[in-house]
């Protein structure tokens, strides 16, 4: 799963949003590493939706523009936590080879 993507489901983990919304927490999500253009995520946000990790959550008229919100699906969220956890697996396998590394460079010291 790209970044982009892991933010977008992320953003959505804890309730509906709209596009702006969503880029917005994305990019907070990210510390500034996704920043999410308009036709960049409706692209992803159509992606997604094809294939059931989010679905559509209503439309509603603010100060004259139209906001759709999204929301993330079961399959979603069983998508995310996957790779939250491989994410994880990846870091701590990282962090243990950083750990040998730097036991070995004490050693050779």
């Amino acid at each position: 799963m790209r970044e982009p993507t892991f933010f977008v489901l992320a953003s959505l983990a804890n309730g509906r949003k709209h596009g702006y919304g969503i880029i917005k927490d994305a990019e907070e999500l990210s510390d500034g590493r996704v920043r999410l253009k308009v036709g960049t995520l409706y692209a992803a946000l159509e992606r997604l939706e094809a294939a059931g990790l989010v679905e559509a959550a209503g439309d509603e008229i603010v100060d004259g523009r139209a906001r759709r919100y999204f929301e993330l699906t079961e399959p979603g969220t069983a998508a995310l936590a996957a790779e939250a956890e491989r994410q994880a697996l990846n870091a701590a396998r990282a962090r243990s080879r950083l750990t040998q590394r730097a036991a070995r460079v004490v050693v050779a010291q």
